[in-house]
């Protein structure tokens, strides 16, 4: 399949797909005039890339399982693990950090709401 069906059958651009093909997310073969063309397990593989995109993972950790997707096996299988338990501590943290803003920032409109309260209180 060209590329236009392998975009209507999974939803990706095509800049988004020729972007994960610079990025070793996906690899077409080539037709002697340089169009891409697709297998139907490239459908497959570009909704994993998308739902490890979903999940907030970067093009280039994606990268790093590449092997693991392309040639699935229990060692590949283990390193893949590993990187998706680093990248979910990554986004634990970023929460964390996230809930501390705003709970800092839920202080300040407290602060801001007692102002204006006062304010208020004290117009005749």
């Amino acid at each position: 399949m060209r590329i236009g069906e392998l975009s209507a059958r999974t939803g990706a651009s095509r800049r988004s797909l020729r972007y994960y093909e610079e990025q070793g997310l996906l690899v077409s073969s080539r037709s002697p005039s340089g169009q891409r063309h697709y297998e139907d397990e490239h459908v497959q593989r570009v909704r994993l890339v998308q739902a490890f995109l979903a999940a907030g993972m970067s093009s280039g950790t994606i990268a790093e399982m590449a092997p693991c997707l392309s040639e699935p096996n229990e060692d590949r299988a283990r390193q893949a693990l590993e990187i998706m338990g680093r990248e979910r501590a990554r986004l634990s943290e970023a929460i964390e950090g996230l809930a501390a803003a705003r709970a800092a920032l839920d202080h300040l409109i407290e602060d801001n709401h007692a102002y204006l309260a006062r304010s208020a209180d004290d117009d005749p």
